[in-house]
């Protein structure tokens, strides 16, 4: 009997251990949904899916806690361009021109009546007397009569330092813009969005961010289906180029725009549909951030972190295993 209950004991730790094996971040992190992050004075900040767009605070990228939102209320203009919107999607977070940009997605679910819209702060740290969210409404919108979707944004600096804008979630697939480093918006006279990423096969593409890296400009996208729990089926794949605007390939030479994509990470065990990524840079090392639905826990969406590195002899990205109680591990 003491045997039994000693194997039932150590079962059970086994289990406990997997579990947070697949988890790996700790604190507040269920609910994490299209998470976006950035490093300022020693802090890491995460943006995500949510009302208001909540925001987490971490100092090693293990231990997270929600710190607030960046707004209390949707804008005016948002429930007026997107009927039926109640909260904001997908945010992602860039620091230029002396600002923080923070974009953000308005729709609802499964239509391209959407927009992008844009809110600037000089800081994100709200114990100081400058900080404030300024919301200075829509960047990109599109509607039924129009071959993409404006939503799931991405903002990078080419190699020049200009802002450019890469965005779209099925209906045309992935689309980039350049934007005014001024304004944070399109240029002026606006052009005409450039399609960079497609499945020819599928409409399920989505969610691109652009990282540079030793010449190119490596483009993710997630694959096939989010938001269903535990059967979500999402999957990151990556092509690179050496212009901003493509084309970009995978691995074996095909091109994004024909449904390439060398895969980078997809489902396993109670880790389920990862996707939605995004890249943090920091002293040198690169960090893979995305959420997945984990099994263990009804399919609930869940932060992950996990550490990138270059394949020395094509170039190409991969992902480790999740760190975990210190980013050293």
């Amino acid at each position: 009997m003491l045997g039994r209950t000693i194997g039932l004991a150590l079962l059970a730790l086994a289990f406990i251990t997997l579990a947070e094996q697949a988890r790996a971040q700790q604190g507040d992190v269920r609910g994490v949904h299209d998470p976006a992050v950035i490093k300022a004075d020693g802090v890491f900040w995460l943006f995500s899916t949510g009302r208001g767009i909540p925001i987490r605070s971490s100092t090693d990228l293990v231990h997270w806690k929600r710190v607030g939102r960046v707004f209390e209320e949707l804008p005016a203009w948002a429930t007026e361009k997107v009927p039926g919107a109640t909260t904001l999607w997908a945010p992602d977070i860039l620091f230029f021109n002396g600002r923080y940009h923070l974009y953000y997605s308005v729709s609802t679910f499964g239509s391209n009546r959407s927009c992008i819209g844009l809110a600037t702060s000089p800081t994100l740290d709200s114990s100081r007397a400058n900080y404030h969210w300024t919301d200075q409404g829509v960047v990109i919108s599109s509607a039924k009569v129009d071959p993409f979707n404006a939503i799931d944004p991405n903002v990078v600096l080419d190699s020049d330092g200009a802002p450019w804008l890469s965005f779209g979630s099925f209906f045309g697939g992935v689309q980039l813009m350049r934007l005014d480093a001024k304004s944070g918006k399109p240029t002026t006279p606006v052009e005409p969005p450039i399609r960079i990423a497609a499945r020819p096969e599928s409409p399920a593409i989505e969610a691109p961010f652009i990282v540079r890296h030793e010449g190119f400009y490596y483009l993710f996208v997630s694959f096939d289906f989010c938001c269903k729990g535990s059967e979500s089926t999402y999957n990151v794949v990556v092509g690179r180029s050496e212009r901003i605007t493509g084309p970009y390939l995978d691995a074996q030479g095909k091109p994004l725009l024909e449904g390439g994509g060398t895969p980078v990470l997809a489902g396993a065990g109670s880790v389920r549909g990862p996707g939605h990524n995004a890249i943090l840079e920091d002293d040198g090392r690169a960090w893979f951030l995305h959420h997945f639905y984990d099994a263990n826990a009804k399919g609930v969406p869940t932060l992950q972190i996990r550490p990138l590195s270059w394949d020395p002899e094509q170039g190409f990205p991969r992902v480790q295993e999740p760190i975990g109680a210190t980013p050293e591990n």
